[in-house]
């Protein structure tokens, strides 16, 4: 009896921790479902973006030497000082699209989009004269007349891009803070195949050099515009378009600060490497260095592309949750996307650590420079290992709206600590490109490190609140929710 008696006692209790792991299951499931729908075609996309810009380069490095150094300092300063900018701003678009559409408030995403056009393209027009003068401008900083003047007339090729990203960072952010970002991914493969196969026969069959490689490069880039505006106008999203609104033109202070503390939290992060390579430039043998770097830097590129393809997806998530009202979720979500993306961190940390003699021999046939790759192989191999873990959680900034803070914290780890850091083991402790990289990988474990603690530290609920505030702040009824309101009064 007394067995009987245990048993019956035990069985519940069984019961009830298989049933909780059960759920935990899935859960599990259920979340990891939500974040690759929005993650995979992400990191689709930006693999497909980043390929086009180096299909470009490789074609133009058999146009002539000089064409690629000026297609490489546009593309490398120019380029990425804009789109570090109009992605930053683009990305304000994702706390208010993902919070409005978590709070069920659909028809306020489209009017969210338009204002972020109006706000960007403002912005866009703004960096229009670095583009136009780019050959005085690098004339007063030092750069070789021949090269300047090529850079020149590439950077005039580079308006219609720059204006291209106005509309693919903001339909991109649209789309997937409603886990519609598919039809991007298809649109983006057909891009880059269009693209391959333009600059074949326009500098392979027509010998258009520079003038096929850009203007295919342009094509490839707007053909995705095209086809993201017409699903959107053409019904793919039903509950999120209403039609062009005068309401746009309304309420654009708040976007505008929100913009500006995206931009600014981004450029901070996306500008770090550029001043890794030109603290580089000025080292002792900087050719054979900047060489490794670079090649090092473009495989940390490509591994950049997951974890940005991570941070859309931790900021939909969250915005998504906490505009939902559930902090609980929102908590569960962060604890997903930042586990699957360390995860691929780690394995792509361990494999470059085992083959890092043989992996620069894709770029190069110099011994000389592949010999330095593998020395700087380790850094390379952490840097993957922290940029698995520090984006994600730039991810969950965005999704809770706390670009201004995240902006102060890169400042802080970044420039004041990170950069001069490594301007001191680098040149006056004599550690070289390896000094360097070493004082910036401390300043992104620093950020990374306050980034978990803010994150760790934060009161859920309370961001709950904050998020709800907000969408009901900015939220314009529509007509049906106006003539209930008329019927009540």
């Amino acid at each position: 009896m007394k067995k009987s008696d245990a048993s019956e006692k035990l069985l519940p209790e069984k019961q009830g921790e298989e049933a909780a792991e059960g759920g935990l299951r899935r859960r599990l499931w259920e979340e990891n479902k939500k974040l690759w729908v929005v993650a995979g075609p992400g990191i689709f996309t930006r693999f497909s973006i980043f390929g086009i810009t180096v299909i470009s380069q490789a074609f133009i490095g058999h146009v002539g030497s000089t064409e690629l150094a000026a297609y490489a300092l546009v593309s490398t300063v120019l380029l990425r000082f804009a789109n570090g900018i109009l992605l930053g701003m683009a990305s304000a678009l994702e706390t208010l699209c993902g919070q409005a559409f978590g709070a069920r408030q659909s028809h306020m995403l489209g009017i969210y989009l338009q204002r972020s056009w109006i706000v960007v393209l403002l912005c866009t027009a703004v960096l229009l004269p670095i583009f136009i003068f780019t050959t005085p401008l690098l004339r007063l900083l030092g750069q070789e007349p021949l090269i300047a003047a090529a850079a020149g007339r590439i950077a005039l090729w580079f308006i219609p891009i720059i204006f291209s990203f106005v509309f693919s960072f903001t339909f991109q952010m649209y789309l997937q803070s409603q886990s519609k970002n598919i039809i991007i991914s298809y649109l983006a493969a057909i891009s880059l195949a269009l693209h391959v196969l333009l600059t074949w026969f326009a500098v392979s069959k027509l010998s258009l050099g520079v003038t096929g490689v850009m203007g295919s490069m342009i094509l490839a880039l707007w053909i995705p515009i095209f086809g993201e505006f017409a699903y959107v106008v053409g019904g793919g999203c039903p509950e999120t378009w209403k039609g062009f609104s005068r309401v746009a033109f309304q309420d654009l202070w708040p976007v505008v600060k929100l913009s500006l503390s995206s931009g600014a939290m981004l450029c901070f992060e996306l500008w770090y490497n550029t001043v890794l390579v030109l603290l580089t430039g000025y080292m002792k043998d900087a050719e054979t260095a900047i060489d490794a770097l670079s090649i090092c830097l473009n495989i940390n590129g490509w591994e950049m592309m997951i974890s940005i393809g991570f941070l859309a997806a931790a900021g939909v998530r969250v915005a998504n949750e906490l505009g939902a009202g559930s902090a609980k979720n929102a908590k569960f979500s962060i604890v997903v996307v930042v586990t699957s993306s360390l995860v691929i961190g780690f394995v792509l940390f361990v494999l470059f650590l085992l083959f890092r003699g043989s992996i620069s021999y894709i770029f190069t046939e110099s011994s000389k420079v592949a010999s330095a790759v593998a020395d700087l192989s380790p850094l390379l191999a952490f840097s993957i290992l922290l940029n698995s873990v520090q984006p994600v959680l730039s991810g969950v900034a965005v999704g809770a709206g706390w670009q201004s803070l995240v902006a102060y914290v890169n400042v802080a780890c970044y420039y004041v600590f990170g950069i001069p850091l490594g301007a001191v083991l680098g040149y006056l402790l004599g550690f070289h490109v390896k000094g360097i990289w070493m004082g910036m990988l401390i300043g992104t474990a620093a950020q990374t490190f306050v980034l978990c603690l803010i994150t760790w530290r934060t009161d859920w609920d309370k961001q709950v609140a904050l998020a709800q505030a907000r969408v009901s702040r900015w939220v314009v009824p529509t007509a049906d929710q106006y003539n209930g309101r008329e019927e009540a009064a």
